[in-house]
């Protein structure tokens, strides 16, 4: 091989390599962003509670509220063996 083709080679190469990084560097730039971030909790958390169909899961939606009422519950009992 002569040093011109082993030259340009490594060039391709290089660019290569550029590019890679580039797209690479821009997807962790994406999904470090807080909007992306939170797109994605937001999703997760409405996975939870509607199934695919968009229809109330409603088991889920009772355990949340449960836990609600017995937080407040616990509340107001400390509240008043407090004072």
């Amino acid at each position: 091989m002569s040093k011109v083709n082993d030259t340009s080679s490594l060039e391709r190469e290089i660019e290569a390599t550029r590019e890679r990084l580039a797209t690479t560097i821009d997807q962790l730039l994406y999904r470090s962003s807080p909007k992306t971030i939170v797109g994605r909790e937001v999703a997760g958390i409405k996975a939870h509670f509607v199934d695919p169909a968009g229809n109330p899961r409603t088991d889920n939606i009772l355990k949340a509220v449960g836990a609600v009422v017995g937080a407040v519950a616990l509340v107001v009992v400390v509240r008043k063996v407090s004072s």
